[in-house]
């Protein structure tokens, strides 16, 4: 079912009452369900006047009581244990999977095949086949659909985007980038789905690496073959056995001949949310911090005449012609890690709105595919110890 099934195309400028509403049905109310609940409250009044007016509807969780009151404090008519409850409410029109990895497939392909819109969280597979199992279902439907790789939605990252395409940074050389979190160098944090195959796919990997490979790909290109490591420091932890990865690193050749370096682990003292990438190219470098998000450290050769070495310098991402300004405050006034799933939810909306497609900025289901490729590719490189060339399947005529 199209788009245009829902609605009529318009003026997005038009006055706010003219704004249609459109159902929203989430699954999940733990951290991402949070966030995304927490987005579409924001969009209303960020987004002036918004593409479309989020309703919150429905909300489905595993507690029942734990889904109840969170239907109660995020503002959701209502809530179940079952979502298929979600899938099947004609009140709803947007599907927003926030659930664990191993609840991806079923409930996504069945919300598509009810002619909802959706997004899925990442990876959108445990698995590169149940990834494209997925994307081939949903792509039969005509549903507007969209993996939620939020970070290509910081303006920060969107201006390195903006700069790589107009040629400001040059070619590419290497694209160098680490994912680190602490939360399980205790060896006594409790076992959760997070550490078990059966129901993430991997660890580190899909849920961190998932994102630096994700954003190697939107600023660099595809890659070309993979080499890898991975561990897993601590195999038994209360309640239960981790068989996954607690960190990886990988050594990537691109497409276009630069080289990179991905690594992310979830056991590295004292950093939090440390996501960082560093560009270098043929007419400079830059540098992303994801606990500075606002900023770039950019180095341009030669912007000044004679000067070769002037190292680099702080960008602060927050006047009104940076992207996504224009919806926020005045410069030097910042926003935050949440701010990036506004702009990724607005941007589905706007596109089912006025039936424009997901990509290049918004990540496709097809996106979300490739990544589960190469998170395969990265284990069966570490697996074998041999490098892996990486391929990619398309979907049938």
């Amino acid at each position: 079912m199209s788009s245009s099934s829902f609605f009529t195309q318009g003026d997005a400028r038009a006055d706010v009452d003219e704004v249609p509403s459109i159902g929203i049905g989430m699954l999940g109310y733990a951290f991402m369900g949070r966030a995304h609940t927490n987005a579409f409250h924001k969009i209303g009044y960020t987004f002036w006047p918004p593409a479309l007016r989020p309703r919150l509807v429905h909300i489905a969780g595993r507690n029942a009581d734990a889904v109840a009151e969170a239907a109660r404090r995020y503002g959701y008519d209502k809530s179940t244990t079952d979502w298929r409850e979600v899938v099947n409410d004609p009140d709803v029109q947007v599907f927003d999977n926030g659930g664990p990895n191993d609840q991806h497939l079923e409930p996504t392909v069945a919300a598509a095949r009810a002619g909802k819109h959706v997004i899925c969280e990442k990876p959108l597979g445990r698995t590169a086949d149940e990834a494209f199992e997925l994307w081939s279902a949903v792509a039969e439907t005509g549903v507007k659909a969209m993996t939620a790789f939020n970070y290509r939605f910081f303006p920060a990252i969107r201006l390195v985007k903006e700069m790589l395409d107009d040629g400001t940074l040059g070619e590419v050389r290497h694209f160098r980038a680490r994912y680190h979190q602490e939360w399980l160098v205790d060896p006594e944090t409790p076992a959760s789905w997070r550490l078990t195959k059966e129901a993430a796919g991997s660890g580190a990997l899909g849920d961190l690496g998932a994102h630096i490979i994700d954003l190697a790909r939107y600023l660099v290109g595809e890659p070309e073959s993979v080499s890898a490591n991975t561990a897993t420091f601590v195999e038994d932890r209360p309640g239960g056995h981790v068989d996954v990865d607690d960190a990886f690193d990988a050594v990537v050749r691109f497409e276009s001949g630069a080289l990179g370096t991905l690594e992310a682990t979830r056991v590295a003292p004292g950093r939090k949310n440390h996501m960082r990438f560093e560009i270098s190219t043929t007419k400079g470098a830059v540098i992303f911090d994801q606990e500075r998000m606002n900023e770039l450290k950019v180095h341009l050769i030669g912007t000044t005449p004679g000067d070769h070495a002037q190292g680099f310098r702080t960008v602060l991402v927050s006047e009104t012609y940076h992207p996504y300004w224009e919806n926020w405050w005045p410069h030097g006034h910042m926003i935050g890690w949440e701010d990036s799933f506004v702009h990724e939810l607005e941007h589905l909306l706007s596109a089912i709105r006025h039936d424009k497609p997901i990509g290049p900025h918004g990540a496709t289901l097809e996106d979300g595919y490739r990544c589960t490729e190469i998170c395969d590719a990265i284990l069966r490189a570490a697996d074998t110890g041999e490098r892996q060339k990486i391929s990619y399947r398309g979907l049938s005529a």
